[in-house]
């Protein structure tokens, strides 16, 4: 499923914000995580519509859904230049 693969970014994403990560790179990762989150998004909306939704599984879904939506902020931030006015 998605969750191995998601974890491997955060490792290489971690590991390379020390230094030599470049814009190229922060917008291949920002949309990969827009279309993750998408796709949560229809995974939260189909569990919901079950008789007896699995409220564990929703869950965890709508929580990796939120850090979906704080590492897409920081992702933004990165590639936005601080300007001091």
């Amino acid at each position: 499923m998605r969750r191995a693969v998601g974890a491997g970014r955060r490792t290489a994403l971690s590991s390379a914000t020390g230094g030599g990560v470049n814009d190229t790179e922060i917008m291949a990762r920002l949309e990969a995580a827009r279309v993750e989150h998408r796709d949560l998004d229809a995974a939260i909306e189909a569990l919901g519509v079950q008789t007896l939704p699995d409220q564990l599984q929703l869950a965890r879904l709508k929580k990796r859904k939120l850090r979906l939506k704080d590492e897409i902020a920081q992702l933004e931030a990165r590639l936005i230049p601080d300007i001091i006015a």
